[in-house]
């Protein structure tokens, strides 16, 4: 049998539809931003697979940092009282890299294990204090917060959710935060919906300073800090979801930096590693830790602190240093963004959006947007589209010609619709 007949045979893929397989792409390296599939079909990524690769396909010296830590150490526990160097070391990186306060990193294999950890850790942090039954969660409508039973409880689109009910207790959703909407009537929500829940039953606020997702959807103007003024004064705590934004997505380590925000925690993943190994990292403020202080936190995954991740992950944040790659995120942004802005006059197109090298594309309501993405898959160009969203998150080492060819390729399909 060939791959297309194994993959068909027995693999169960992700979003795909059970039982009625396509053959799929498969791929065979990559080098920066383009990939070949098994067949020397060549593509430029618009996407980084789902937007973790952000220093580019085949970095030698990643498959290096990991070969030396196999050799010397593939992996230990790191529950209770056992560690490893590599990742001591990378949770003092990121304490140094973080907003200030962020001072403590709980390790996962990923973002949607983030999220979870996030969660347990606020509501462990109430019933420490004696105040168990602040455990309500407020979320917003098309957040995407991964695919366990908080984190999916905790994502606001519908379509993730139908059939996997019923789902986990206490998550309350506001309206979602498009770039034209009015951000008195969204904080009104939010200081109504306090009112009705109660701000003594609520344990946090979870948001992505900007949905990814859901359409790379960039918040109206001061709707960041003026959620968090209302938080504060509640004494609820703000968990960011930056699995997409964090490590240069934006232009900044962090998106908290571009909005302003003293988050109480944030939740990363995807870029800590550009994908190279499975890894995130949930950074902790001193406040929630003096919270749980004196707490046992009965909460793990096997492979938390991986030691091969850590030193992945170090070398990666090197190559985000070295390179620039955080100013390259706002320059490929802005070059991308101001190409494809002249397709809001196209009939099909209901918006253009960015930030940073997140950009998105939201057709009118009767148009679908995966026909766009699979044309410009067959001229070469990888973006990813779901209902009538386009998105697009490139690797940060995207030549200008790279970038250009995905924009004017989009454009060239959508003018087609």
């Amino acid at each position: 049998m060939n791959l297309y007949e194994l993959d068909r045979a027995h693999v169960i893929h992700p979003h795909a539809v059970v039982g009625r397989p396509e053959d799929p792409i498969v791929w065979a390296r990559g080098d920066g931003a383009r990939l070949w599939d098994v067949e020397g079909n060549e593509y430029i990524d618009g996407t980084c697979g789902l937007w973790q690769c952000a220093v580019g396909h085949g970095r030698a010296e990643l498959a290096e940092a990991a070969a030396v830590q196999m050799r010397r150490l593939e992996f230990y526990a790191s529950f209770w009282d056992f560690s490893n160097e590599p990742s001591i070391r990378l949770a003092a990186k990121l304490a140094e890299l973080s907003p200030a306060g962020l001072d403590h990193v709980f390790f996962t294999n990923g973002g949607s294990e983030g999220v979870e950890t996030a969660v347990k850790l606020v509501r462990l942090a109430w019933h420490a204090q004696g105040r168990p039954e602040r455990n309500v969660v407020i979320s917003r409508k098309a957040a995407y917060h991964g695919v366990g039973a908080a984190s999916l409880a905790a994502t606001g689109i519908p379509a993730l959710k139908e059939g996997f009910g019923p789902l986990a207790p206490g998550f309350v959703h506001l309206s979602t935060p498009t770039r034209s909407a009015d951000t008195d009537a969204l904080v009104a929500e939010l200081e109504q919906t306090i009112d009705e829940v109660g701000a003594e039953r609520i344990a946090a606020m979870i948001g992505e300073p900007v949905l990814g997702v859901g359409g790379m959807i960039p918040p109206p103007e001061g709707y960041w800090p003026r959620v968090q003024a209302v938080l504060r004064a509640h004494g609820i705590l703000l968990v960011l979801d930056e699995i997409v934004t964090a490590y240069g997505r934006t232009g900044h380590w962090f998106a908290a930096e571009r909005y302003g925000l003293d988050a109480d925690a944030i939740v990363t993943a995807k870029a800590l590693t550009s994908g190279y190994v499975p890894m995130g990292a949930v950074l902790v403020h001193d406040r929630l830790v003096r919270m749980l202080e004196g707490t046992q936190f009965r909460h793990g995954f096997t492979y938390n602190g991986h030691a091969v991740g850590a030193a992945v992950a170090l070398a990666n944040l090197a190559i985000v240093e070295r390179e620039g790659l955080l100013d390259r995120a706002v320059a490929v942004g802005e070059r991308m963004l101001a190409r494809l802005e002249p397709a809001e006059k196209l009939d099909a197109v209901a918006e253009v959006r960015g930030v940073g090298a997140m950009l998105g594309v939201e057709l009118v309501p009767d148009r679908d947007a995966g026909p766009v993405a699979l044309a410009a898959r067959r001229k070469g160009v990888i973006v990813r589209a779901s209902g009538q969203k386009i998105v697009m998150s490139p690797p940060l080492v995207i030549t200008d010609e790279q970038a250009d060819t995905i924009v004017d390729v989009l454009v060239e399909e959508l003018g087609r619709l």
